[in-house]
């Protein structure tokens, strides 16, 4: 898997943290995945197709999800309801937009993130390699899981 294509989603997170969410955060070192399961019980998930196809997911706990979008809209966010949720899916979906401005291919398309909550199993494209990029916050961390690959 080409950096070319990991790099515009961690910019994008990157770009996030220092506008929209104003949390202190430091990005981890990268490391393969090992094992399909998530390490936390929500997940925004976003499909790439086109040219290159697979997906990224954004797997964070309730702690941090309560931390980033309490920060975003401005007050203490304290239970995990659907306008969590929604918001949730926005720092997704702002973290996709800002990708896709930067992402090298432009035949590919990228979904507007879908965001799953509870135990679950997220569908990676099967014998892929999981990049799995840690980003800690004072809450814990979020991690970014890249599977992608370029078809041609």
């Amino acid at each position: 898997m080409d950096v070319k294509y990991i790099n515009p989603f961690i910019n994008a997170v990157k770009k996030l943290f220092n506008t929209m969410i104003d949390v202190p955060f430091k990005l981890g070192k990268p490391s393969l995945k090992k094992g399909g399961l998530p390490g936390y019980e929500i997940s925004s998930i976003i499909g790439l197709s086109g040219t290159v196809t697979g997906c990224v997911v954004i797997n964070l706990s309730k702690a941090v999800a309560l931390e980033l979008v309490s920060a975003l809209v401005g007050e203490a966010v304290t239970e995990l309801d659907d306008d969590c949720t929604d918001a949730i899916g926005e720092i997704a979906n702002m973290i996709a937009g800002n990708a896709k401005t930067d992402f090298p291919s432009a035949g590919t398309s990228i979904s507007v993130p879908s965001v799953v909550v509870g135990k679950h199993k997220v569908s990676y494209p099967s014998g892929l390699p999981i990049i799995v990029i840690p980003c800690i916050t004072g809450k814990g961390q979020l991690v970014i899981e890249v599977a992608l690959k370029e078809n041609g």
